[in-house]
């Protein structure tokens, strides 16, 4: 068992990483390697028995881009975002079509989220 998750969990996480959509993708290029206020994003980030789009341990801040599938979950992304929020998360949700054709915005969320 990995430390913050199970060995399934965190062998998903490490396939999902491979396989990012392309809102996921975007978005990593904008927050990847320090960008956002040298703040260092993981992506595909595994706690507990979720797997986060991104998140930045140090600021307990985590970045969730979201389909239209999530529509349809909404009592599961709820009950995910209060386990997140018990360890101690702050999540910040942001819509497919807002990081591919608003990232400006985005980003000036996520930077007021990390400073």
């Amino acid at each position: 068992m990995h430390r913050r998750t199970t060995a399934k969990t965190f062998s998903h996480a490490r396939n999902l990483r491979c396989n990012l959509t392309e809102a996921e993708q975007k978005l990593w290029m904008a927050i990847r390697y320090g960008q956002m206020c040298g703040v260092h994003f993981r992506r595909q980030h595994a706690i507990g028995p979720y797997i986060t789009d991104f998140c930045a341990p140090t600021k307990k801040l985590i970045l969730e881009v979201d389909g239209g599938q999530h529509v349809e979950q909404q009592e599961y992304d709820a009950d995910r975002t209060a386990y997140l929020a018990e360890k101690g998360y702050r999540v910040l949700r942001f819509w497919n079509h807002e990081v591919l054709k608003e990232l400006d915005a985005v980003l000036e969320v996520i930077r007021q989220a990390v400073e």
